[in-house]
Order: structure tokens, then sequence, then C-alpha cells
């Protein structure tokens, strides 16, 4: 990772994928910069740990721009029975030395901390007013395995070292964050069942296509965000963190969480399929058919253009022999809204060409809602579109893993009861 060819961009992913102590030494040797230090007043900062969009960059168009660079620790509780008080002013002083220590914002450090339903088994009540089952298979053609840690980290920042050396901090393998001392770490409360580890923006797909399930012929577009090489994430077609927040209850102020990790395999969308058809596939027909999406995508602005689209998904099937995923997407909807807000990014974990979809809702039963017009089974059942093939982006992906989860308002976020109003 330090010879001097090696690409800062690269550099940096691939030292976010490795972790530890070396990987941090190596990135804090060629970082350059001073990374924002935060705040001694919990009061200033958002209610909400899932209100992120107030503190990330924003494109051109006004687009909220996700963090470059994300860590997903899947945790467990080290104890079998319900959480003590000692632990939960531990995990809480942790967070609040991160709080201290970054920004909250892209530039320093965004983060939740969510629960399974397997944590939240341990106690006697059911999880109070929110709708947190637990994972399952979402289409008859998957088989993932169900992910059951007790919590979810997310950690995500435009910088390599502000994730690694939170990491790090928290893991206990590291004194300091940004250099403030740290009081507290996870150590003794959780440990670390799984590590995911991902990036999203211009430049790094790219830069990082040499992995399973991507051509050698190093297809992806220099510009894209993702590797499927077209932009995501427009304002138009995201549900507002308002509209994700649960709005009632002991957690309000909190949202659910749905994290899959999905498999690519792009060798027919790149080496096949055309220019017309990917455009087809990912947005739909009529987009191709009038050359509406240029390059990666920037020109649609803050909406990728699925009303445009026509509304008879079945039908449009019947005529086109294709549907688009963005026509499917444009289904769901409540008052004219999405119901789920996406902050997924791309991945080569293991080597291969990955996707960690992460998405934020109110209730699972939006995520699920979202994913079985995502299966469009009724195109496939009523016209020639194929359950996969031709149905929007389906046959290149495969779900490995699926789980769901909470996450309580700020005030509830370490080691939260079942039901904190008994």
């Amino acid at each position: 990772m330090t010879e001097r060819g090696i690409s800062r961009r690269e550099f940096a992913k691939s030292a976010v994928a490795i972790g530890g102590t070396a990987a941090l030494a190596a990135c804090l040797d060629r970082g350059s910069g001073t990374i924002p230090e935060g705040t001694d007043d919990p009061a200033s900062l958002p209610d909400r740990q899932h209100a992120w969009d107030a503190s990330l960059a924003t494109d051109d168009a006004g687009n909220h721009r996700l963090s470059r660079h994300h860590v997903l620790l899947l945790l467990d509780y080290t104890e079998d029975g319900m959480p003590s008080d000692s632990d939960r002013e531990q995990v809480e002083a942790a967070l609040r030395d991160l709080e201290r220590a970054y920004e909250w914002s892209n530039e320093g450090l965004l983060f939740t901390l969510g629960y399974s339903p397997a944590y939240f088994d341990r106690f006697d009540a059911d999880v109070a007013g929110v709708d947190l089952p637990e994972p399952m298979a979402l289409a008859p053609f998957e088989d993932p395995e169900l992910d059951t840690p007790d919590a979810l980290l997310h950690l995500a920042s435009d910088d390599e070292r502000v994730v690694i050396e939170a990491e790090e901090a928290l893991k206990g393998n590291r004194d300091s964050a940004n250099d403030q001392d740290m009081s507290a770490t996870f150590e003794g409360v959780f440990r670390e069942a799984e590590r995911r580890t991902g990036f999203v923006g211009a430049g790094l797909p790219a830069e990082n296509q040499d992995v399973d399930g991507i051509p050698d012929s190093e297809p992806v577009p220099d510009e894209a965000p993702l590797f499927m090489g077209f932009k995501s994430g427009f304002k138009e077609n995201q549900a507002s963190e308002d509209r994700v927040t649960v709005d009632s209850g002991p957690f309000a102020g909190g949202a659910t969480q749905h994290l899959s990790k999905i498999r690519l395999q792009l060798q027919q969308w790149y080496e096949q399929d055309s220019r017309g058809q990917r455009v087809s596939k990912m947005f739909c027909p009529a987009h191709a058919a009038e050359d509406k999406v240029e390059g990666v995508g920037e020109n649609l602005g803050t909406d990728n253009g699925a009303g445009e689209c026509p509304d008879d998904v079945v039908d449009s099937g019947r005529r086109k022999g294709v549907v688009g995923h963005a026509q499917k997407m444009s289904r769901v909807r409540e008052d004219g809204t999405p119901t789920i807000l996406r902050r997924d990014f791309d991945s080569t974990d293991g080597g291969e060409a990955g996707l960690h979809f992460l998405s934020l809702q109110r209730s699972i039963a939006d995520f699920v809602a979202t994913k079985q017009a995502m299966n469009g089974t009724d195109v496939a059942n009523e016209s020639a579109v194929g359950q996969q093939v031709n149905n929007g982006i389906l046959q290149y992906m495969t779900v490995t893993r699926r789980g769901n989860y909470l996450l309580p308002p700020r005030s509830l976020r370490s080691l939260p009861p079942a039901n904190p109003d008994a």
C-alpha cells in the first residue's frame, strides 16, 4: 500500500478494506489536511442518529452526497442477560468521545448504532412501538443467510483516516482519536462478529474494478459513483429523513434500518448489454429510446425521471419485453414520495464486486413493500419479462445476507431496553 505508484483513491479503499493499526499508520503517514474537531456540547447534535443530510456535502444539482468511505461492524453483546447500567455508560462514553473528536459531517465522522431483533430477545417485553421483524428471504429466487448480531455500527467519512481511526479507538487499539484522548472503548461490552467495508463516489468504483464480478476490460466509467455505472440517490427519489423517522412511542426520533449484502455479476451488463439496454434496465425503455441519460446520469438533476416512464409497468413489459428498475420503484410511494432512504455503497470485500444495500425507513414493512415492487413478480407473471431476466437489474445481483435493525434516537443509542417507558 505504500508504493509511490498507487493512486491515493485506490490506496484509501485498500486501507479501509484491510483495516487495523498498520493500515491506519499508513493512512496517517500519507494523509494530509486537518480533520475538523467535534463538540463538547451534546445538545448541539441532532436528536436523530440518522440525521446526516444537513451535514453531508451536495452535488451541483443539490443531491446529498454520501460519505466516500464506510465501515460496518456487526457486534455481539458480551453478556447473555439484560445490559447493565455500567455497560450502557461505557458505550455512551465511547460514542461521546468520538463526537468530541470529530465534527458531525462528511469531513469528520457520521455514525449510527442500531440493534437487531436478536438483541431485543433478551428482554421480556416486545420492542415498543416499532415494527422490527426477524430478517427473511424476500424473493422466491433468493436464499440469503440471515444476520443475527446484537448490534450494527456504521461509520462514514470522506476521509479514510477517520473511519479506521474511529474503529481502532472503539476497539481499544488506540488511546486517542483525532489527537483527543479516549475515556472509554467498546472493550468488554461488544465483540466483533463481522466487519464489512465499502465506498461510493466518482472515481472509486473505476479504480477498484479489478475484482471478481467485473470484466477484465475495466468497463466502469471514471465518473461513475457506483459499479453499475450510473448515478443513484437522486433527491426526489429518496424519502426524507422526516418520512423515515419513527413518529410516536418511546423510540420516536429513531428509524429502522435494513442491511443487505449483495454480490454483483456484471460480465453481461458490460460485455453483452448495449448502452441502450443498460439504460432500459436501470431506468426504463423510454429513457433509452429518447436518450434521456447522458453519461452516468448527472444531467438528470435531482430526479431520475421515472415519473415519465409508463405508469402501467405490466403493460410496458408486454410491449417492450423489458422493464426498468427505476420504473418499478416509482410504484412505491406514499402521498407522492418514496418511503425508504437509501444509503448504500459498493464493496470489494472478499475480492468480489458487491453492494451493501443500507436503507432507512419508519417500518421494516416499508422496505419489504419496496423490495416486492423491485421483484416485479407481477410483471413476470403477466408478460414475457422473466422473473429476473429483463426485469430491471435483478439478474445482476445475488443477495447473500439480510439483517434488520432499530436505530434508536441518540438518547437511547447505548444498549436500550425494549420498552424504555416501562
